[in-house]
């Protein structure tokens, strides 16, 4: 057996895409470990030219006592590679127990969608559905002395051959490390072209689809303005300067969204940070959008998902197509480029609502459209009842995956709605007709052109930030087709 170090928490970034994207929920909890006093060391695998030799040479001296795995994608959320992460996550965990013997923790936003399939596919002793800053020091602490696990939100543990669970970690006061130095954020800002923060966690929005309120809670948990704008100053204090926000929709609720843009512009910030985000697309007025602006906001990514009303009620969106013309208006007036994400395919999608939808996209004119085409399912989202509402799973010709046997949603399932015949990502690009302002699906062909805008593995995007470009995905992609 290796000899043992001094009591310490190792954390590992397991999340390997390519373009890099920095793991901030694994910072928050290294930076607040270390606030608890714990001894914290990093394996960044994404900055890691040969994982496996990183592995070695990070346990050679003995092991820690505990081991924390951050997994951020289940999967890679596109129809039609379907990427599954998981079992690449347990191989690791295989990986690690030939180095160590210190028990694993395992959590993130994609792990906490399946988190007790994923202990159980993964084999690992404990994971952390929610919030991990509070979780992962609760439990190196009980590791230590004691060993209540029931007291730690958010933890599953093993206990008599049984996976047990307490509540998710989800604490109502969100507080989080301004100081991000445990991670090498200047080489992502290098490799990733952007840094992300958080001004919130939790949705209390009902889309029918999204799983955030599954990884981050029914209920929007604000963070102090003063606090955001700490951490964005410590990250342009060491040259980051272009951000992106990592919350669900940075809008809701409005009056938090005007209070951290009062503090960004009481500080100046505006004019030494450019950011981007994601917002739903109402509620976005002159008066947000004109804030967001001084405040150093760029670009803005909304959740348009459609421009059929019928679809938008499919949706479960508040909004209507009058209110995502006003927002590209107010993006224009204020000097903001504009993305409209629409998703394609839904149940009761027809080649007459995804044409209303594209055709009113081309006349209200954003920057670039995202067409994309394939509905992730995710149990516990409406999505769910709504397939299940058409029939059997396993006759549903709308579902699609790479996987065969009985259906199960922890792999990559994703629906498209059999109204839109046996082509409908050529049905989407026929609809689209050329217009560069639209990334186009990608056909299920294997030697189909990927025209879509995913990112995982996306060389051209690389290229294009290791060349300097900075700025959100989508903003670097249409500034590539602009030449």
């Amino acid at each position: 057996m290796p000899l043992r170090y001094p009591p310490m928490l190792t954390l590992i970034n397991t999340n390997r895409m390519v373009p890099a994207i920095a793991p901030i929920g694994l910072e928050y909890v290294a930076e607040a470990a270390v606030r608890a006093g714990i001894e914290v060391s990093i394996l960044d695998l994404a900055l890691c030219e040969q994982p496996e030799a990183a592995l070695s040479e990070h346990f050679a001296g003995g092991n820690p006592s505990l081991i924390g795995l951050s997994f951020r994608n289940v999967d890679d959320c596109f129809w039609p590679s379907a990427q599954w992460f998981v079992p690449g996550l347990a191989q690791l965990v295989q990986d690690i127990r030939r180095l160590s013997d210190a028990p694993i923790v395992v959590g993130g936003v994609g792990f906490s969608v399946f988190a007790q399939r994923i202990v159980e596919y993964a084999d690992v002793e404990f994971g952390v559905r929610g919030d991990g800053e509070g979780a992962t020091v609760g439990l190196y602490r009980q590791l230590q002395n004691g060993r209540d696990f029931e007291k730690i939100p958010g933890l599953i543990w093993r206990h008599n051959g049984q996976i047990r669970s307490g509540e998710p970690a989800w604490p109502a006061d969100l507080s989080l490390p301004v100081r991000r130095n445990m991670i090498d954020n200047a080489t992502y800002f290098a490799r990733g072209g952007q840094c992300g923060f958080e001004t919130k966690r939790g949705c209390n929005r009902q889309c029918l689809y999204c799983a955030d309120p599954l990884s981050k809670g029914s209920v929007p948990r604000s963070r102090k303005p003063v606090e955001i704008a700490d951490e964005i100053e410590s990250l342009l204090n060491r040259g980051i300067d272009v951000l992106h926000t990592c919350d669900a929709e940075f809008n809701i609720p409005r009056s938090h969204a005007m209070a951290v843009c009062e503090e960004l512009n009481r500080r100046s910030l505006g004019t030494r940070a450019r950011w981007y985000a994601y917002l739903a697309v109402t509620p976005f007025d002159a008066e947000m959008a004109a804030a967001m602006r001084k405040a150093g906001c760029v670009g803005i990514n909304f959740t348009g998902d459609s421009a059929s009303a019928r679809m938008l009620r499919t949706y479960r969106q508040p909004h209507r197509s009058e209110d995502l013309a006003n927002a590209v208006h107010l993006c224009r007036e204020n000097g903001m480029k504009v993305m409209i994400d629409l998703l394609l395919g839904g149940p009761g999608e027809t080649p007459q609502t995804a044409a209303e939808t594209i055709d009113f996209i081309k006349k209200i004119d954003p920057d670039c459209a995202g067409t994309s085409m394939g509905i992730r399912v995710y149990p516990g989202t409406g999505m769910v009842d709504a397939v299940k509402a058409e029939g059997p799973f396993e006759t549903n010709p709308g579902l699609r995956r790479k996987y065969t046997g009985e259906v199960d949603f922890f792999q990559p399932t994703f629906y498209i709605s059999p109204g839109l015949g046996p082509e409908p990502a050529r049905l989407v690009k026929d609809l689209i007709d050329g217009d560069q302002r639209f990334f186009e699906p990608t056909a299920e062909q294997p030697d189909a052109e990927a025209t879509d805008h995913n990112y995982n593995d996306n060389t051209e995007l690389a290229d294009a930030i290791a060349a300097g470009a900075r700025g959100a995905y989508w903003d670097i992609l249409r500034q590539l087709r602009a030449g």
